[in-house]
Formats: C-alpha cells, structure tokens, sequence
C-alpha cells in the first residue's frame, strides 16, 4: 500500500517548521558576527522563537476553531513562510528578535490543528501512526535538513537558511491546496470552551508526562556535543556526523512509536518507552566513556525522544475530545517547556563543576518522575479508556 498523499502537506510543514527551529543553534556565531552582536545575545533569538511557540499556539487556535481546517492551515503557513522571508533580510538584531518571535507563532497551532487532521484523515486504528507520519517531517529535518542547510549558512550566508525554509514553507502551501481534502469545521465552538479541558485532571497529568518526562531526554540532548566530543573522545569534526546518526534514530523511533501504539493502548506504549528513556539515559551516564556504546546510545536516545510523540498526543486528544486541537496545541507548549526544563536543570551538574555524563543522570530522576505520573495515569484512566474502545467495536461490530 502506497503512502497516502493527504498527509504529506502536513508532513512537508512539518520538515520545514523543524529546519526553522533547529539549524539556527548551529548558525548562532555566523549571525552574531554579521549583526555585530554576542553569541549570548544571538541566543535570544532561539528564546524568542520559543516565546512565540508557547504564546501563539493557545491564542491562535482558540481563534481559528471556528474554521474548516484546511483554511486555517494555510493560514498558519502564510504567516510562517511570511516571517521567515523577512529573517533572510531583517536589518539589525532588533528586528530580528521581533521577526522571530512572530516566525514561533504559528507553529504550535499547525502542529495542533494538523494532530487532529491527521487523526481524523486516518480512520480507526490508525491514529498514531498518521500523527507520526506527519511528525516525519520534523524528524527529517534533523536527519538531513539541519546538516544541509547548517553546511549552507556556513559556506555561503545565514541568510540563505531562512530563504531555504520560506521556500518549503510555499511548498507546503502548494501541497495543502493541492492534497488536504476539506474537512468540516467544529461547530458552535469558541475560546473559552476550548480552554475547558485544563479542568480535567486527565488532560493536566498528560501535559505533566510530556513537560517533565521529555525534559529528561532533553538533559542529554542540550549537552550532546561537549558529551561526545570530551567524554567520548569524539573529534569536533565529526559532530555532524553524530547529529546525523541522532537524528535518523528519531525517524526511527517516530514511526516505531506510532506503530506500535495503535496495536497497544497509547498508555501502555507509553509507559514502555518512558521506562526505556530512563534505561537509556542511565546508560549515557555510565558507559558513555566508550565511543561505540556512546554512539549506540546516541542513536536509541534519538529514537526514543520521539517515539513517544503519537501515543501520548493521542492521550492527550482522548483526554480532551471536545477540544483536540486547544490540547494539541498546549502539548507543543509543554514539549518546549520540557526542553527549557532539561536544558536548566541538566546544566546544573555542570555549574558544580561535574562532567558533562551528569546532565543524564538528572535525566534518569526526571523520566521516573514521568514514568511515575504516566503510572498513574494508567492506574485512573486506563481501564476507562478499554472500556470505552470495546464499546466502540461492539458498535462497529452491531452495524455491520
């Protein structure tokens, strides 16, 4: 069976959000020098970008429920591929700053609204696996786009990076027009009613899970480079290389993550991988002294970082079924949230001096509180959920 085409408009916006987000952090001391600014400051830039993430995704969906899907991705992706053609020319650092808080705005609510398509594109069963057909593009960004568009910005200008993604950007919205059929809107729905489901504390124990258990396996991804390059022995020079080998572990483990979901619960599938994360951070932390285990665990700590993204964006939308898309978009807020959290506690180790093996070690106590909370979970909710979903079978099998 071929690839079905409706989900590759969702996937390319997804290729091109993750170039955006990720190739500046390699391009930071290029684009210091040009706007005459700090390497620190030019770190603000990627701090803004975040900004407008978490902001942009609550606000922006609670306007745009009120219309059919389609038109508000594209929507969404005109005000992206806008904002990151004005990056490529954007005169001085300040303007810079606004233009890329302005870039972050929209996407947490295309990855929110594009969830639910992709879910109700995928018909029963299928769920996960479509979510992490449309989170490939992400991963693919950091398995080919990053290194390609890093070497780019290098070799030629940093401006060329943000003219490469406006242009996927446009060819993301040649493909929405072109693949992603209509689908209806949500009827009589408005902002406050979408904001409903922070009530429930099914859907604050699912953002708990991603927040603080993500946050683990950003300890070790926040420090990858003085990890492998001082405690491995790795050459600097072969950085992109480790960054390749990572990131095809994440195209991996999102296919496999989806997979596997839709033929266990999401909670269970969950549960598993989380507990995994914790055995492979811990992993990091002792054996990472060992080039070839260190590269091992490279490639399964990518994997598993985004392994985890369609089962728990499916708990997170059962959680909420009244309002899936204001969900998906807090769940994005509380994936940047987990690499903030990560990137702060993980450095703390550091400050006192210990070796960069440690960030993974406080990834180790971060993953068990998440595998605790996604205990829980289950142990409330779990046996609600397979109550529910026999009832539904019992009903598809009534109709037939």
């Amino acid at each position: 069976m071929g690839l079905d085409k409706r989900i590759l408009p969702l996937a390319i916006g997804g290729l091109g959000i993750g170039t955006t987000e990720f190739t500046v952090m390699g391009l930071l001391p290029d684009i210091a020098k040009s706007l005459q600014i700090t390497i620190p400051e030019a770190g603000h830039l990627i701090s803004a970008y975040a900004m407008g993430v978490v902001i942009g995704a609550p606000i922006l969906i609670g306007y745009s429920v009120k219309f059919p899907p389609k038109k508000v991705l594209i929507a969404l992706m005109v005000i992206f591929t806008l904002f990151n053609a004005l990056s490529a020319i954007a005169p001085d650092y300040t303007t810079m700053l606004i233009i890329r808080f302005l870039s972050g705005l929209p996407h947490g609510a295309f990855f929110g609204v594009g969830t639910v398509v992709a879910a109700r594109m995928a018909g029963k069963g299928k769920e996960a696996f479509y979510i992490s057909l449309m989170f490939t593009g992400l991963t693919v960004a950091n398995l080919a786009m990053v290194p390609l568009v890093t070497y780019i910005g290098h070799t030629f200008h940093w401006r060329w990076y943000f003219a490469i993604v406006a242009v996927i950007g446009l060819l993301t919205l040649i493909s929405l027009k072109l693949w992603l059929p209509v689908l209806e809107r949500k009827e009589d729905s408005h902002f406050l009613e979408e904001l409903k489901f922070l009530r429930s504390r099914q859907s604050w124990l699912v953002l708990l899970i991603t927040a603080i258990g993500f946050g683990g396996l950003f300890t070790w991804f926040s420090y990858i480079t003085p990890l492998m390059t001082i405690v491995a022995g790795i050459k600097e020079s072969q950085m992109a290389y480790v960054m390749v080998l990572a990131g095809g572990g994440m195209v991996v483990g999102n296919l496999v993550g989806g997979y596997i979901s839709d033929r266990m619960s999401p909670e269970k599938t969950c549960i598993l991988l989380i507990f995994l994360m914790m055995c492979a951070l811990a992993g990091v932390f002792f054996f990472s002294n060992n080039q070839t285990t260190a590269l091992i665990l490279t490639f399964v700590c990518g994997a598993l970082s985004m392994s985890v993204s369609a089962p728990i964006n499916i708990m997170m939308m059962k959680a909420a079924p009244k309002s899936e898309m204001m969900a998906a978009a807090f769940m994005q807020a509380a994936f940047n949230i987990a690499n903030a959290m990560g990137a702060f506690l993980g450095g703390i180790p550091l400050e006192k001096g210990l070796s960069f093996n440690y960030p993974s070690l406080v990834g180790v106590g971060m993953t068990f509180i998440g595998l605790v909370i996604a205990l829980r979970y289950k142990y409330l909710y779990g046996s609600q959920q397979q109550d529910e979903d026999d009832l539904e079978v019992e009903c598809v099998s009534c109709d037939k």
